[in-house]
């Protein structure tokens, strides 16, 4: 979800912060002769920071004749390569939002889409660690090639003597510092998604289904079988001894009953009639 939401604002924030970016310098030169001077010479540069076509007129301080100087560098590789990861991890995090709110279940059908996201987080990982790197080294070479003394020195007038050739203006750096924190702020945003992302493919799936087992597990799982097998052992004893009991049970049977004749007693003997008697045989 910190996916999501976070990526495509740290992804704007960083290519706008490095690519809208525009620096003024401004120096002055002081001839002797003070109708030659000229105290503001503005000049502007920005993104792409192609700065050998960056120019700027300075006077020579002999003769009203002025010179067209131009910055040394071009820097447009490093800074276009950081813009463009910044605007394409900008698109493919939308197109996630929409997947993962509208398209959900397409999102997971066959694995798919887990393992198709999983690999582009971490190829824009990667593009994020170059870039930022290669940035923050381009952004230092732009520092040193717009160094007021760097640009005093191309000017030929401050290598005279009589003349005064100081910087009234230095470019602020704060938006191009700021670019290469959220470069380095959407690596880790990036970095950290990678293992959310790995959770919802199939090869995590299949590590948690067939768990490796301990020597622990591995021990008792091993007494559960000696158990199993002593238990097994054990039952055909008992099957031995109910099958004994079921066939005495079948060998007992009950005493056998034989009515006799009946004997009837006279008056004379004064017993009354019984009736039949029972002879038990025993066994």
């Amino acid at each position: 979800m910190c996916m999501v939401i976070f990526a495509p604002i740290f992804a704007i924030c960083a290519f706008a912060t490095c690519g809208g970016y525009n620096g003024h310098l401004q120096v002055k030169v002081d001839c002797a002769d003070k109708r030659q001077s000229n105290l503001s010479i503005n000049i502007d540069f920005g993104y792409p920071f192609r700065l050998q076509q960056v120019h700027f007129k300075a006077p020579l301080c002999e003769r009203n004749r002025q010179e067209i100087l131009f910055l040394d560098g071009d820097f447009s590789t490093t800074a276009q390569f950081y813009v463009t990861v910044g605007v394409f991890a900008f698109l493919y995090s939308l197109l996630a939002t929409i997947v993962y709110i509208f398209y959900q279940n397409k999102y997971r059908e066959n694995n798919r889409g887990p393992l198709v996201d999983f690999v582009v987080t971490v190829i824009f990982s990667f593009m994020w660690l170059v870039s930022t790197c290669s940035w923050a080294k381009g952004l230092s070479d732009i520092k040193k090639a717009t160094d007021p003394a760097q640009v005093l020195l191309l000017i030929s007038a401050c290598t005279a003597q009589g003349n005064r050739c100081t910087a009234t203006k230095e470019p602020l750096w704060s938006g191009l510092n700021t670019s290469v924190v959220f470069g380095f702020v959407n690596l880790t945003l990036w970095a950290g998604n990678i293992w959310f992302v790995f959770k919802e493919t199939g090869w995590y799936k299949t590590g948690q289904r067939y768990p490796t087992r301990s020597a622990s597990g591995k021990r008792a799982s091993g007494m559960r079988q000696r158990l199993y097998s002593e238990s097994s052992f054990d039952q055909p004893g008992e099957n031995f001894r109910q099958g004994s009991f079921s066939q005495s049970l079948a060998s007992f049977s009950l005493p056998q009953t034989q009515l006799g004749t009946p004997v009837i007693y006279g008056q004379e003997n004064k017993f009354p009639s019984q009736g039949p008697m029972i002879l038990v045989n025993e066994i």
